[in-house]
């Protein structure tokens, strides 16, 4: 199915349109009634425990507020299958839903996935009684809507973080290669971040800092992309703003390009992440490019962006009256894996300047290319841009130095307009002024990051790639077989009887109750239910126990989609 669904004139597209959507809200249906059982059996569970505690009075302290806390979100769940329910009802009579929660705001209007925005034509909700009884007496109905959002978009990290894997005190606790999280090299930064330059301390920087980031540490930051995004000419220290993390970076260029309800186009599978960054503050909406990983003589590679993709998505997009602000890219693409051509990245950004958009493009997978035959282009290496002051990149030291602890984040921009709005959010997503003094002497060390950290952090990629790429090609498990990135995209529709998203829940499920977590392609809008993201930048030793898990869970899988078959074929 591609993007080509919602033209007016089109009406079996319109109805592809709405199954698609019909769809959806089934899952987020199931996916809300698996949560809302385990939370209601957690609740009975505490309640059985505290009545045949004989101290009641101590033990209601002691879960007073663990009691609360599921109350409230059992209230939230309740209240968004209401919702959901709702929505379900009035979407099937082809009107425009007015469910206020983000996590099930999603209409798909040509082909296109967006969280809306609550607009002035819009009908607005009245909670019934039924609702209201179980909202939050203390939060707005916005502060609703992001606690909902949160909850949804993180409930399996908030399990993990409870009971994590430890090879000595944990062995049973989850593991986690949904998260693409860069543990290949902490025995080189520890090493590096305890030598005694590191540990300097002035008093300016226990004050407040310059709030674009201390000048010394955008001095180095501009030196650094210099050298590794080759670029022709010094990069100027007053184009740079640094904040706690891309996220931030990315939300709040949201903010200061957009209005509320505007939207940017960004290909689809992408980082999830973007979704929740988007809305929390700035409620901008995200037009999908869907890619299609059937490969044709119009589409020569699996989940290959084009032009024409671009043009059709956009050009759908304003007859469905959005006003578009900017394309958004990922290179290192996350979670494909793929690496931009130079002549790519020329096309996209001469697409851009064509129809006035902005080009936000993240580049935090820069140095960790690993196949020699792959070249990492960063749009800052080209020497003419199309169109400067709209183009935008952000870069950080999350993923490439494995410190995503230190929640640093850099944009750098020739447009002196954005960089100065941005720099505004220094003021609520500032770095310490320690953290920044530590960040610009790592990044100043060039000799170890050349000689020591980089040649043995690509030798680690490579052979944690290899060893779960084999397993993958033993099992059978077709992925897309790149070489950058932390994680490799792969496809596990064999497993799915029939091939759903309701299926790619309950298999994603299933890893869960094996203490292991990943990544289901319907957190990074694959139109296509199947595909999961797997991590592999982790300790040998950790990746054979999750390799362990996940040929299990395959195995169970297996067997109950044999018995299946059976049992279908008997009764018919």
């Amino acid at each position: 199915m591609s993007h080509r669904l919602g033209m007016c004139r089109m009406p079996s597209a319109q109805m592809r349109g709405q199954g698609l959507r019909n769809q959806r809200i089934h899952t987020h249906l199931m996916e809300m009634m698996l949560h809302l059982k385990q939370t209601i059996e957690k609740n009975l569970m505490h309640l059985t425990t505290r009545h045949l505690q004989q101290d009641l009075v101590l033990e209601e302290q002691r879960h007073s507020q663990a009691a609360s806390e599921e109350e409230a979100l059992l209230g939230r769940l309740i209240y968004q299958l209401v919702n959901l329910l709702q929505s379900g009802a009035v979407g099937g009579l082809g009107l425009q839903p007015s469910c206020p929660s983000l996590d099930v705001r999603r209409d798909v209007r040509g082909g296109q996935w967006a969280q809306s925005s609550r607009q002035p034509d819009w009908p607005v909700h009245q909670l019934s009684d039924l609702e209201a009884t179980f909202v939050s007496q203390h939060l707005s109905s916005r502060g609703i809507d992001i606690s909902a959002l949160y909850h949804s978009s993180f409930q399996d990290y908030k399990i993990y973080q409870r009971d994590k894997y430890h090879e000595d005190k944990n062995t049973m606790g989850f593991i986690n290669l949904g998260l693409s999280e860069n543990k290949l090299c902490l025995d080189l930064m520890t090493e590096r971040l305890s030598q005694s330059d590191m540990n300097y301390i002035e008093d300016d920087l226990l004050q407040y800092p310059d709030w674009r980031g201390q000048p010394f540490l955008r001095e180095e930051v501009a030196r650094f992309l210099t050298y590794y995004c080759k670029v022709p000419d010094q990069l100027d220290p007053e184009n740079v703003v640094v904040l706690n993390g891309c996220s931030s970076v990315f939300s709040t260029l949201a903010m200061v390009l957009c209005d509320p309800g505007e939207a940017f186009l960004i290909p689809a599978p992408f980082y999830g992440g973007f979704a929740f960054s988007a809305c929390l503050y700035s409620k901008v909406e995200l037009i999908l490019v869907h890619l299609d990983s059937e490969v044709t003589d119009a589409n020569p590679h699996p989940f290959q962006l084009t032009v024409d993709k671009l043009e059709q998505a956009l050009l759908e997009a304003r007859l469905t009256g959005k006003k578009v602000r900017a394309l958004i890219l990922i290179n290192p693409q996350n979670p494909l894996g793929d690496v931009y051509s130079r002549d790519s990245l020329q096309e996209y950004l001469e697409f851009a300047k064509r129809y006035h958009l902005h080009v936000i493009i993240d580049e935090i997978y820069m140095l960790s290319v690993f196949d020699e035959f792959i070249t990492f282009h960063s749009v800052l290496s080209m020497e003419s841009l199309p169109d400067p002051n709209r183009t935008h990149v952000i870069w950080g030291t999350s993923k490439d130095f494995g410190i995503s602890g230190f929640r640093f984040g850099v944009l750098y921009t020739h447009n002196r307009e954005v960089a100065s709005a941005v720099s505004s959010f220094g003021y609520l997503h500032g770095i310490s002024g320690i953290a920044q003094h530590k960040l610009c002497r790592l990044l100043q060390d060039r000799e170890w990051i050349d000689k020591v950290y980089l040649p043995t952090y690509r030798s680690r990629l490579q052979i944690a790639h290899g060893y779960m790429t084999k397993k993958l090609e033993a099992l059978g498990i077709p992925f897309l077989n790149r070489g950058s990135g932390l994680y490799i995209w792969m496809n596990l529709k064999m497993y799915l009887d029939p091939c759903t998203f309701e299926e790619e829940l309950l298999l994603h499920r299933r890893f869960l109750d094996n203490k292991l977590i990943l990544s289901r392609g319907r957190t990074y809008m694959c139109k296509e239910p199947g595909w999961f993201r797997i991590t592999f930048a982790d300790k040998p030793l950790l990746l054979k126990q999750a390799m362990h898990r996940f040929c299990q869970v395959l195995s169970e899988q297996k067997q109950d989609l044999i018995m299946k078959q059976l049992e279908n074929a008997q009764r018919e």
